[in-house]
């Protein structure tokens, strides 16, 4: 049997033996110390954030930053009055209160705006620079619109706008409102192809009145003498519009001959020169 008694005197000894933990006594200097600290960062805080509003409240009160000028640049289509009209910044307005975001949208709702960007200059002076759109040809969706050369449908013409560019056809409105992805894609390869055709004196955009955007994604174009289809299909633009200078300077007196030239083969330019009806009923 255990010895119950000598297990107890052993667990009592063992107890004895332990060292009881002094318990610290309370620094009150650094709990005096850590609250100053505390008080003084809240102070400190609430002193600039009651700074703050005095100093706001001064500068938008102050005369010294009431606007008194405001410039625009990188304009040319539209007049700097216009622009102005469409900021609403008026003058004498504190420039502080200028929500610079809102003024460059606003402006950019103008169709002819692509992107704005609107600076303070201090003290009394606000900059606002854009930059236009610009026209590389007119698409016909029923109404005439202008197409940039980013691809984007922008404007719809009126009586003022200039019509001395290349007509694009073929297109479907409703699509076009859609904004369906398949014919923005389109629309770049067009303005793909009048930009090879803006780099060349032969054949260029001078030699043609539109761009016809075919059923199944080909373009052709349309010469502005004789009015001969050219198929340009889909890619490959540079290489077959340089084969077609290769020999434009003795094809271009026959035009009015021409049914069609086709570009569409590998190193070659296929001409299909039009039979006279009476050949055509025999």
């Amino acid at each position: 049997m255990r010895d119950l008694k000598r297990n107890q005197n052993t667990t009592k000894k063992v107890r004895l033996n332990r060292r009881k933990k002094k318990s610290k006594p309370l620094s009150w200097r650094k709990i005096l110390h850590r609250s100053l600290r505390i008080g003084v960062t809240l102070f400190s805080g609430a002193l600039l954030l009651v700074g703050g509003f005095f100093v706001t409240q001064l500068l938008l009160a102050s005369d010294l930053f009431r606007v008194e000028q405001v410039v625009v640049k990188g304009n040319s289509r539209l007049k700097g009055e216009q622009v102005v009209a469409l900021s609403d910044i008026e003058i004498g307005i504190n420039t502080f209160t200028l929500d610079l975001g809102l003024i460059g949208r606003k402006i950019e709702e103008n169709p002819w705006v692509d992107t704005t960007r609107v600076r303070r200059i201090f003290p009394r002076q606000v900059v606002i620079n854009i930059e236009e759109r610009e026209p590389v040809a007119i698409v016909n969706l029923g109404y005439l619109y202008y197409l940039g050369k980013q691809g984007e449908i922008f404007k719809v013409l009126d009586a003022t706008d200039n019509l001395d560019y290349p007509v694009i056809t073929g297109f479907d409105y409703a699509k076009v409102q859609a904004h369906n992805g398949e014919y923005g894609q389109q629309l770049k390869r067009v303005v793909a192809l009048l930009s090879s055709l803006s780099r060349r004196d032969l054949f260029g955009l001078n030699q043609i009145s539109e761009v016809h955007f075919e059923e199944g994604g080909d373009l052709s174009l349309f010469t502005l003498d004789g009015g001969v289809k050219i198929k340009m299909g889909t890619a490959d633009y540079d290489r077959k519009l340089s084969r077609l200078e290769r020999i434009y300077a003795q094809l271009r007196p026959k035009l009015k001959m021409l049914e069609y030239i086709d570009l569409n083969v590998e190193e070659k330019v296929i001409v299909r020169i039009e039979r006279p009806k009476q050949m055509a009923k025999g």
